[in-house]
């Protein structure tokens, strides 16, 4: 090779590992990541479409068409049950199989799950079952992130960048929220975040949403008319809804848990799970047919229809039940828009109860529906950051910012009190608990280079790197402290905000990751 040639192979290789060139390219897979969400919505609103008129078809024509009908449903739930079988990666929301490989304890085989991925959320949302896009479209977003890393070489804290950024591009593109995708990304999967993580992420959650308002324009999700906002005077039932949701949060979670469990405390197989829920929807398509599907036209009708709150507080035990029957059938599905669904319900009867009691007036109703929706989704996932920011872009009004805020507290507060942990969490724990032994570890050959960032009240903050009790084959390298970079010594201190780069064997990423991880955010060691 000439001196010629072999300079600019150097420079081409120096720009492609420059930050300017990973944001590109993080940029470049959001556009990506958007065009097949924007398939997989476009494919779920079209079945939804389809599910609305064939009820109605049905209710016209003889029995035994419907039997025909629930015939096609046996035959899609053993597709289900057999693809969830085949790929277990690919049951429920997949937001925690997502935590899980950032983590190092799960693997994506985006060759073969994508498609099962999109597929069997098309069948089994098309079809009735209440299950939301939003989480299989965070999933849809890392597997379009494996797929463009497959053909690129980067180092491993690149590689976890570009993941987060594909995941957080696929609830940007789901719910036309670029700023919420940002946050759910560094709120839910990074805990902590450095500059060149948050330009990846918003960069390829700008792409996504552009890609899928190419279609679905940039309105808001939801269609609500215009919102007063509520007085200071109403600030201590927006507490006290708060708190409602909280509890009313960790019930739906012990739901979920329960139909988890009673799967397989029947002795059902697998393969014959989905096939009794989508059994269920037949008779809840042609009475209750709001209940089916996630959620988004029971909160559109919610927010111009006056109920009583007997009414709509039976209407959410029977949401609630529903969509954990269908979660834990193992069917490919979120529960985004089934608890939004739920804390609009629960808001919306808090809201009448108070009308009839004369403490509020009938046109705040659409006030606490909207804060249930972020109440709830705080008291479920304990991200409220990500709960008042979402509501805000779903409804497209900023003027219930302070309410938001103050509802979301509450519930977390609430859910903290009662020790509720965050559902995704426990789903991650319950998917590693059931993992087969050959799949115990991700077993590669190697190192690999672990970041973490110190958190001002870790226990490593102001203490030199020789006083940090590191695992034994864990070796700091580097320390990024803001735009400079420091090769460390063993008295380099740490200070509050530093990103360690940290060198390990890729056998024992896992769990050196969760011990860096404990060690970086709290003052006691591990």
């Amino acid at each position: 090779m000439s001196k010629q040639s072999y300079d600019v192979a150097s420079a081409v290789n120096r720009w492609y590992r420059s930050r300017l060139a990973i944001v590109i390219e993080s940029i470049l897979t959001g556009f990506l990541v958007g065009f097949v969400v924007l398939f997989f919505r476009l494919s779920i609103n079209r079945g939804e479409d389809g599910r609305r008129w064939l009820y109605a078809r049905l209710a016209q024509e003889a029995w035994w068409w419907t039997a025909l009908w629930a015939l096609c449903l046996v035959l899609a739930g053993l597709f289900l049950g057999w693809a969830a079988s085949f790929r277990p990666m690919i049951k429920g929301s997949g937001i925690p199989q997502i935590k899980g490989v950032l983590l190092r304890k799960l693997q994506l085989r985006w060759p073969s799950e994508l498609p099962l991925k999109l597929i069997t959320g098309i069948i089994g949302l098309g079809a009735g079952l209440s299950l939301g896009r939003e989480g299989p479209s965070i999933q849809i977003g890392a597997y379009v992130g494996r797929g463009v890393l497959s053909v690129t070489r980067r180092h491993n804290w690149e590689r976890k960048s570009l993941i987060t950024s594909a995941a957080a591009a696929g609830i940007a593109a789901a719910f036309n929220a670029p700023l919420a995708g940002v946050i759910f990304a560094l709120e839910e999967f990074q805990k902590s975040f450095s500059p060149l993580l948050l330009a990846c992420v918003m960069g390829s959650s700008w792409a996504a949403n552009m890609a899928a308002s190419t279609v679905f324009g940039l309105d808001p999700v939801f269609d609500f008319r215009e919102i007063t906002p509520l007085t200071l005077e109403s600030f201590p039932w927006i507490a006290l809804l708060g708190i409602l949701c909280g509890l009313g949060g960790d019930l739906f979670k012990r739901l979920l848990y329960f139909f988890q469990d009673l799967y397989p405390r029947l002795h059902i197989p697998q393969i014959l799970r989905p096939v009794l829920p989508l059994l269920i929807s037949i008779p809840l398509g042609f009475f209750l047919f709001d209940l089916t599907g996630g959620g988004h036209a029971l909160i559109e009708k919610l927010s111009w229809e006056s109920s009583l709150p007997s009414i709509l507080l039976l209407t959410l035990l029977a949401k609630m039940v529903w969509t954990a029957l269908c979660y834990g059938s193992g069917a490919s599905g979120g529960i985004f828009l089934p608890l939004l669904a739920c804390g609009a319900l629960l808001g919306t009867a808090f809201g009448e109860v108070l009308t009839l009691t004369g403490l509020s007036a009938p046109d705040s109703n659409l006030n606490f529906m909207i804060l249930g929706m972020a109440a709830f989704f705080t008291g479920v996932v304990k991200a409220p950051v990500t709960g008042a920011v979402l509501i805000l872009e779903m409804s497209g009004n900023f003027n219930h910012l302070g309410s938001l805020v103050l509802a979301c507290l509450s519930a977390l507060v609430a859910s903290d009190l009662i020790r509720s942990r965050a559902v995704y969490d426990v789903l991650l724990d319950r998917i590693l608990l059931g993992r087969k032994p050959e799949q115990d570890e991700i077993r590669q050959k190697g190192k690999i280079i672990i970041e973490i960032q110190a958190n001002p009240s870790s226990a490593m903050v102001h203490r030199s790197v020789k006083h940090v009790p590191w695992p034994s084959d864990c070796l700091v390298v580097g320390i990024n402290r803001g735009e400079n970079e420091i090769l460390p010594t063993g008295d380099t201190e740490i200070l509050p905000g530093d990103r360690l780069v940290i060198l390990t064997y890729e056998i024992n990423a896992a769990e050196n990751t969760r011990y860096l991880n404990t060690l970086a955010e709290t003052r006691d060691s591990p």
